[in-house]
């Protein structure tokens, strides 16, 4: 059988540190993972840590030579079966909701042809907002999957909708999507 793989997408809020946990439990449970960091991720997440996990080099520099000798945002939105945006803050939603492909996780997004999960984390009045729920509404119009968030304790020290889901969670709704579209080989 061939392993199942995914493109995680790690964008910069609080809970990024929660995608480590993610890449632990994924990789238990036979999916490859290869990570990309936006600029503001590297802020909560190093390279070096998601990179040990993964066991893969961590992308991130659009314009890094190496990475895209050969195209390399275009070959990323290919070789996974799945991309997964988590966390997805209200900034990369909004990218994402209108084509901007202005850094490397961006632009990925934008030039591949497979199924998207989107897990969104940010302050409840953000999640709230008619902007982020406009953008929402878009990108599911558009056959992005998109987790709902968590509701509980913030970092922010506020109470609502907002957080990411655990990792768990996140982990059980990535093998859901996996199985609906990957074309399993008999042994």
């Amino acid at each position: 059988m061939t392993q199942r793989r995914i493109l995680l997408i790690v964008s910069g809020g609080i809970a990024a540190y929660k995608a480590l946990e993610l890449v632990r439990l994924l990789k238990g449970r036979d999916i490859a993972v290869r990570a990309v960091l936006t600029e503001s991720a590297k802020q909560f997440v190093t390279p070096l840590s998601l990179g040990a996990l993964t066991e893969d080099h961590v992308y991130g520099d659009m314009f890094d030579l190496k990475e895209e000798r050969e195209i390399g945002h275009i070959q990323l939105s290919r070789e996974a079966d799945l991309i997964v945006v988590a966390p997805a803050t209200a900034n990369i939603l909004a990218k994402m909701a209108n084509g901007i492909a202005d850094d490397l996780a961006t632009t990925i997004l934008l030039a591949t042809d497979k199924p998207v999960l989107a897990v969104p984390a940010m302050n409840v009045r953000m999640w709230h907002h008619k902007a982020t729920q406009r953008n929402l509404d878009q990108l599911r119009h558009d056959g992005i999957h998109v987790m709902e968030p968590g509701v509980g304790a913030m970092a922010c020290n506020e109470w609502g909708k907002g957080r990411l889901p655990e990792p768990a969670e996140i982990a059980a709704e990535i093998e859901r999507l996996l199985d609906q579209s990957f074309d399993v080989q008999p042994l």
